[in-house]
């Protein structure tokens, strides 16, 4: 069998970032499947790897997380007639697995389906356009309207489609009731990150010594909207509790959430440049809860954050300024809590008993790694992407 798998933003484990298809493929390929994958990357020039197996061909597409919509929209319609292109030079294809963001990704497939004849599985990251239309990021009523009849279009034809959480299954469902969906959840990697003694020279170098410290690792954007990490620092602060939140990534919002935290004199704020996944690990290893955060839009209660499940395999606790599954999981599973993000004193609320008491510390941290194992493991969601492709 062969796959042709296309993702715009594909990474590996050394780049950091969203490693999702990068699991998927390589599990792909360990079970007897052939895969080539198309995605892009900045340089001017095209380039082939052989990425443990995986033939991967790179397309000269400039993207960064700090363009402004139209040049995304540029980038995106550009990679999406490259990738047309190159998938005609590929031979011999059965099926397509493609994976959004963007919904320009699915108009590849839906093309490449009527010009090769092969059908195409349409992976759903994140509710494309719903989440920018609430984001007020599109506003204009037309697009709006032609968007979303796109995005039905791209459901309809596509023969099977996989969502990254129960809430995007039940938004598809809502718009596609005659289309069957699978559910494959991010993974967690719980051979890679494991729970860990602090080590005393990772404090020191972070300067984080008898300090609860509170991360968020991931992208810095407008759909994240840290300014309530900020504000629970804050409060933090006003309660004299001893803690440190770690800003680790990059992002649109990074100058402006840097300002913020000096004008309002956050001494307990500290920010880290985008880690690749091994550094991520040295930076997890003097951390005590991953914070996941996202503006208070209805559609991004249907997330599914990498941060969230990598911190379960780290046996962290877990807090989340919204609502939806995550929050579900962490209340059902004592591994973590929601907060009003709006009241940033119930933050320090809830965090106060955890610092209070180790021993109720460690018992979250331990069902947040059990989560990880039990119900989110790499090899679970590769079973279930084999199951669907056979």
């Amino acid at each position: 069998m062969k796959v042709l798998y296309i993702h715009q933003y594909f990474r590996t484990p050394e780049e950091g970032g969203a490693i999702r298809s990068y699991y998927l493929a390589k599990g792909m390929v360990e079970n007897g499947i052939d895969v080539e994958l198309i995605t892009s990357h900045n340089k001017k020039y095209e380039e082939v790897k052989n990425v443990e197996g995986i033939k991967v061909h790179y397309l000269p597409v400039f993207y960064d997380n700090t363009l402004g919509f139209l040049q995304r929209v540029i980038a995106f319609y550009r990679f999406m007639r490259l990738a047309r292109k190159k998938a005609r030079a590929i031979k011999n294809i059965d099926v397509c697995y493609a994976t959004s963001t963007p919904l320009t990704i699915g108009i590849s497939a839906m093309r490449i389906k009527k010009e090769l004849n092969i059908p195409y599985y349409f992976e759903v990251r994140d509710m494309w356009p719903e989440a920018p239309v609430q984001m007020g990021v599109i506003k204009n009523k037309w697009l709006k309207h032609y968007l979303e009849r796109l995005e039905k279009k791209v459901y309809l034809h596509a023969d099977k489609i996989v969502a990254l959480s129960p809430g995007i299954k039940e938004q598809i469902a809502w718009r596609q009731p005659s289309k069957v969906i699978e559910v494959i959840p991010n993974m967690s990697d719980i051979e890679f990150f494991t729970p860990e003694t602090k080590d005393p020279q990772l404090e020191e170098l972070f300067d984080v010594q008898d300090k609860m410290v509170v991360s968020y690792f991931g992208t810095i954007g407008l759909a994240n909207h840290l300014e309530y990490l900020l504000a629970a620092a804050n409060a933090s602060l006003k309660a004299n509790l001893p803690v440190v939140f770690l800003i680790i990534g990059t992002g649109s919002q990074t100058e402006r959430l840097k300002y913020l935290a000096r004008h309002f004199d956050l001494t307990n704020v500290r920010f880290f440049k985008f880690q690749n996944k091994h550094n991520l690990k040295r930076l997890l290893n003097v951390t005590d809860a991953a914070y996941v955060s996202f503006a208070r839009k209805p559609i991004l209660e249907t997330n599914s954050p990498n941060k969230f499940f990598d911190a379960l395999a780290s046996g962290k606790l877990i807090i989340t300024n919204t609502k939806g599954w995550v929050k579900d999981i962490c209340e059902q599973n004592n591994c973590g809590f929601y907060y009003d993000p709006n009241q940033p004193e119930d933050f320090t609320k809830q965090l106060e008993p955890f610092i209070q008491s180790r021993s109720q510390l460690k018992e979250f941290q331990w069902n947040a790694r059990n989560v990880g194992e039990t119900q989110f493991s790499k090899s679970a969601q590769i079973e279930k992407l084999l199951s669907i492709l056979k």
